[in-house]
């Protein structure tokens, strides 16, 4: 039973540091296909966009990329999706000096420098195809 209504969206009034660990935990819905957890620098529509983690079942990959100035950058890709349509997930989006680590299971499958600068990062946004049991920052 999802917790969570979604879009889900939360403030982070002291931003984040390195160090910091964003844990969502949730389901793939059997016929959902893509979502997203978006760490954003304001809360407006269009915001620029620190990051953006897309999980892609649709398509098997995970796209990584940031918004910035009313445009996307260059897109990465991870070649496949940890997650399965139907079953839970525990996703960690783990914050370094230099980058943020997207961490499934025991493993680090992706790490997306940053292009923006972390003290930016105001709000998390958790969207689209997923039902959330919690979204947690550490």
């Amino acid at each position: 039973m999802a917790n969570y209504t979604v879009p889900h969206r939360a403030v982070l009034p002291n931003g984040l540091q390195p160090g910091s660990v964003i844990r969502v935990r949730g389901t793939v819905p059997a016929n959902g296909n893509r979502f997203h957890v978006n760490l954003l620098c304001s809360e407006g529509s269009g915001a620029d966009t620190a990051l953006h983690c897309n999980p892609r079942l649709d398509s098997g990959e995970m796209v990584f990329n940031a918004f910035q100035e009313g445009a996307w950058g260059r897109e990465e890709r991870s070649p496949s999706v940890p997650f399965q349509r139907g079953q839970p997930f525990d996703l960690l989006i783990i914050v370094a000096d230099d980058a943020y680590k997207a961490v499934a299971g025991d493993a680090v499958f992706h790490r997306f420098v940053h292009r923006l600068p972390l003290q930016l990062v105001r709000v998390l946004e958790v969207g689209g195809d997923v039902q959330l049991q919690s979204v947690t920052i550490l």
